[in-house]
């Protein structure tokens, strides 16, 4: 692997501790709504949204308005589209999104921003060996949460979800946020590695023929380890600190 001179990183997951406070906002966002959609019957509630298997499976790594219409198709739930201009609600696809970003945004300015322990370490052992790296997000808040997290300096590029409006980007599990990411590092796919944490990132990675696809399972759960390599990882990690000693070749 030592031929790698790139990598693109997954930002919520993977270098930012956000993946649990996105969990968190899908659940308040559609457990707060299901009961207008879903009407209880007979005394039964509707089945709450599962903030572990419906966030891993359907939302996780996806755009927010990706992430409502896989939920709504898997609950066979039937919403109009509606529009950017949607206030926050129960609605409209635009307004369950615009939902979702009003609690998460509430939670970053509660709760702050958390980086993980390993991300600097390896960041600057890839900066050392001359590896270029880029960071990716479906959302409009990675770069001021990079900034925030002081590590917006160890990259090279960003591709957020501002640039994926601007420039029409489809999102995960279609690959071109990581190709737009590398082409700004000036690699090609074939000498670039993806570091993802969520299965319609693995699955992008796969699409795009990246070199190395790594899952990254830090719960080190043997069930989403197995999903990630079902969707393409072609190693699947715990943390980051072995992903040097990996594209220097001394790991498998």
């Amino acid at each position: 692997m030592n031929d790698l001179r790139a990598v693109v990183f997954d930002t919520d997951g993977v270098l930012l501790a956000t993946a649990d406070r996105h969990a968190a906002a899908w659940k308040e966002t559609f457990d707060g709504c299901l009961p207008e959609w879903q009407p209880s019957q007979a005394g039964a509630r509707p089945r709450p949204f599962d903030a572990v298997r419906e966030y891993r499976d359907l939302v996780d790594g996806r755009s927010r308005l990706d992430g409502v219409r896989a939920f709504l198709a898997a609950r066979r739930i039937d919403l109009p589209p509606g529009t950017p201009e949607d206030p926050p609600g129960c609605a409209t696809v635009h307004a369950v999104a615009a939902r979702k970003e009003a609690v998460f945004s509430a939670m970053l300015r509660t709760d702050g921003v958390r980086t993980f322990d390993d991300v600097r370490p390896a960041l600057r052992r890839l900066r050392e060996m001359e590896v270029r790296c880029a960071a990716v997000s479906a959302s409009r808040h990675a770069r001021s949460l990079l900034e925030c997290a002081q590590l917006i300096g160890y990259f090279d590029a960003l591709v957020d979800g501002q640039d994926a409006a601007a420039l029409d980007l489809p999102g995960k599990p279609d690959p071109a946020l990581f190709l737009e990411a590398a082409g700004r590092l000036g690699a090609a796919p074939a000498r670039t590695a993806v570091v993802e944490d969520a299965l319609a990132g693995v699955e992008a990675g796969r699409l795009g023929r990246f070199r190395l696809v790594v899952g990254l399972n830090r719960e080190a759960d043997p069930h989403m380890r197995d999903a990630l390599r079902a969707r393409g990882a072609q190693l699947v990690l715990p943390d980051l600190v072995g992903l040097p000693a990996v594209l220097e070749g001394d790991r498998p």
